[in-house]
Parts: C-alpha cells; structure tokens; sequence
C-alpha cells in the first residue's frame, strides 16, 4: 500500500511538473507575441508619423499654402490698397504725398487681409466640413497679419515717393520697396506678438522660432510690395519690366486697376515665395 501512495504522489509530482512547462511555455509565448506586435506597431506608427512629415513638410505642401495665400490674403491685399487710394483720393480729397493717404491705403491693405482671410476659411470650411478649421484661431491669424500689412502698406506710398524723388532707376525703386516694406511687415508682426496674445489667444508670443518664419514670410511679402511698383506706368517706362505685365496706365477704369493691383502683389509674392520654397531647408520656412 506504501508502495501505491509513493507511486501515485510521483505520478501526480511529474503531471504537475509538466503543467508547469506548459504554463511557463505559454506565457512565454504570449510574452514573445506581444513585444512582436508591440515592435510591429511601433514600426507601423514610425511609418505613419515619417509619412505625414513628409505629407506636411514637403516641397508640393509648400507650393499649395502658397496658392491658398496668394488666394486669401496677398490678392486682396492689393486690391484693398489701389480701392482704398481711389477712395482716398478721389472721394476723401487726400493728396498721394500725405499722411491720411497712407494711412487711408494701409487701412484698405489691412481690411483686405483680414477679410480676404476670415472669408477663405469660412468657405473652404463650408465647403469641406473641416471641423479642424476654428473660425475663431482663423480670426485671431487674420488680425495679426492684417496688422503687419497696415504697416508695410502704410509705408508704401511715401517711401516710392522718397525712393522715386532720389531720382533712382526703376530697378532701385522696386529693390527699396521691397526691403522697406518687408521689414516693415516684420516689425508688424513682432509688435502684433507682443501686443495681441493678452487679448488673442491663438496669436502665439514673440520666441526665437516664430522670428525666423516671420522673417521668412516678411522676405515674400516684400516682393510682393516691390512688384507693386510696377503698377505706376507714370515712372521711368522704359526701365519697368513690369509695365505691361500690371503697369495702370491712364485710363484704365477703376475695378481693373484693383484687379490689375491685387495680381501684382500676387505674381511678387509668388516669384518670392517660390524661390524661398525651393532653397529653404524642411521644417524652416513659415508655410512648413
């Protein structure tokens, strides 16, 4: 009997050791299968993130947020100014060479930003269904901008007057412009920075990051200003190459000089913005 229970309480022990091996087994498995599918997934998700860098960082990217501010601000800005001149002068009896003149044609850059803007978003969000396009951030962005283009599209008028009456040829003229307006477009948005986040809250704070992408944006904006100088046929002819491009001559009625206008600063904009699309780095440039 002594014999029996031994043997029974072996064969027990070696059925409990293999139930052991198999749980140990199993576990080891499941162990292996979810760091192989753990692997998977981080491979899969790395994937993911690399395609939708490429997807939002790349060349074509640039080129299509181009088209969209070339469409909802830069037209519009220029259109906004040459109607704001018309008003200024023609109905408010502001002379070209006088304060309430630029600052008339800044307002009307501005309204045309900010409205050109806000109206973009609100379609392409009627149209699409995007429920990422926040009206609200879109308001704040168009503000901002508007203020910096108040100040470049203030300045214009009296710097082509100074730039013009030094007598300088069309090339210097439209090289000024550009610079003068860009920087002042720059300065607009670090003042706008530094003033708006207290009551905007999606204008982000001046940092070191955001003083590059204004800088480069400020670089496009000034072409397009400096294009602008082509529209004054009046001024050395024979030197603008733009004169039959988007040069108002006399005569021209009033809606086409607006229109003529706004596609000025929208092919400067353009021919910069290209070529800072094609030279800057990924992930440096303010439409990345």
């Amino acid at each position: 009997m002594l014999s029996s229970t031994v043997s029974r309480s072996s064969t027990a022990m070696r059925q409990a050791a293999r139930l052991h091996r198999n749980c140990l087994a199993s576990t080891v498995s499941n162990i292996r299968d979810i760091h192989s599918t753990s692997q998977k997934k981080s491979t899969a998700e790395a994937a993911s993130e690399v395609v939708k860098e490429k997807e939002t960082g790349g060349i074509a990217n640039r080129f299509v947020i181009t088209g969209e501010v070339i469409v909802s601000k830069i037209f519009p800005a220029g259109f906004g100014w040459q109607s704001s001149s018309i008003l200024a002068e023609n109905y408010l009896g502001y002379a070209p060479d006088t304060t309430a003149f630029a600052l008339t044609t800044g307002l009307g850059d501005a309204v045309g930003v900010l409205v050109g803007h806000c109206g973009y978003y609100a379609i392409k969000k009627a149209v699409t269904g995007n429920d990422k396009i926040l009206m609200k951030r879109e308001f704040d962005t168009g503000v901002l901008l508007a203020s910096a283009a108040f100040c470049s599209g203030s300045l214009w008028q009296p710097l082509v007057d100074v730039l013009q009456g030094a007598n300088l040829s069309f090339n210097a003229v439209f090289c000024g412009t550009w610079v003068g307006c860009g920087t002042a477009f720059y300065a607009g948005l670090r003042i706008g920075r530094t003033v708006f986040p207290s009551i905007l809250e999606y204008v982000e704070e001046p940092t070191y990051e955001n003083s590059k992408t204004d800088a480069s944006l400020s670089v496009a904006i000034g072409g397009a200003t400096g294009f602008f100088v082509g529209t004054d046929a009046a001024y050395l002819p024979d030197q603008n190459f733009l004169i039959d491009v988007v040069g108002i001559k006399d005569g021209t009625p009033d809606l086409l000089g607006c229109a003529i206008a706004g596609s000025s600063t929208a092919l400067g904009f353009g021919a910069a913005q290209t070529g800072l699309n094609m030279v800057y780095p990924a992930k440096k440039c303010w439409n990345d």
